[in-house]
């Protein structure tokens, strides 16, 4: 498969007080179209700023981002963002939500709305508004409107992050249901080290600030996946140490 993003020899820093602060060090790292890539790494160590730079949302950085060989210069339709909350504009009810992200030229807006939201089984919630909604169906609202502008390539930032248990592995369900249908590249950034290696083609683990990638694990367990079966356990047990080496956590390598 061709790739979709190449990121070469990417740098990014702040200044702080007068001080310069290294967020992303070399980063190099290519995403082949249609694969999930999950990445994790310790707050603070530049996930969330890499996706902005695939966003389009930063701009000033050294290296190279690429996106279908072009250089990331803005934002753009072809690349979706779902953050960790859904950011639904409360006085919109979900189809409204739907609409208002929809671009002006969009020439069958209902026909649009109806399957997306039909897509993440919120059929009949169309008239209701965000705080109708539990969180993990707002949630669903978020991924339903990245969606919905049909982006080459979906970007996701601790999406599930503030969601129960329960709710977060139903929905890492829905989203490989969605991904199974209509195979979209993604690249989601997590804490969760099991969410990365369920849902991932490829984790890329990350080293505390200034953030290197200190591995690149292919996850070749097939779909779809056990989270218990001894081939997923053990590739867990090899990220949990490498996530952990750098820390002095006395559980870092019994979890």
């Amino acid at each position: 498969m061709a790739e979709i993003i190449k990121i070469s020899g990417l740098s990014k820093s702040f200044e702080r007080d007068g001080q310069r602060l290294d967020v992303l060090n070399d980063i190099t790292l290519g995403i082949e179209e249609g694969q999930i890539v999950s990445i994790i790494g310790g707050s603070g160590c530049g996930k969330s700023t890499l996706l902005r730079i695939l966003a389009g949302l930063d701009t000033g950085y050294a290296g190279q981002a690429l996106f279908e060989g072009r250089a990331i210069a803005g934002p753009t339709r072809k690349i979706g963002f779902i953050f960790q909350d859904h950011r639904l504009l409360p006085w919109l009810t979900v189809e409204e939500n739907m609409r208002f992200s929809l671009p002006e030229g969009e020439p069958d807006k209902d026909g649009v709305i109806k399957k997306y939201i039909d897509l993440v089984g919120l059929k009949g919630f169309e008239k209701s508004y965000p705080k109708q909604l539990s969180g993990g169906m707002a949630q669903r609202v978020a991924v339903a409107r990245a969606l919905a502008n049909r982006p080459d390539t979906l970007l996701l930032d601790e999406p599930f992050g503030a969601l129960d248990a329960i709710t977060k592995i139903h929905l890492q369900e829905e989203l490989l249901s969605i991904w199974n249908r209509d195979p979209v590249t993604m690249v989601l950034v997590t804490h969760d080290i099991d969410e990365a290696i369920y849902l991932g083609h490829r984790v890329v683990v990350m080293t505390p600030r200034p953030g290197r990638i200190k591995k690149i694990h292919d996850v070749e367990l097939g779909r779809p996946k056990s989270r218990t079966s001894s081939s997923f356990v053990k590739i867990r047990e090899v990220i949990y140490k490498e996530f952990f080496a750098e820390t002095d956590l006395p559980f870092a390598y019994t979890i």
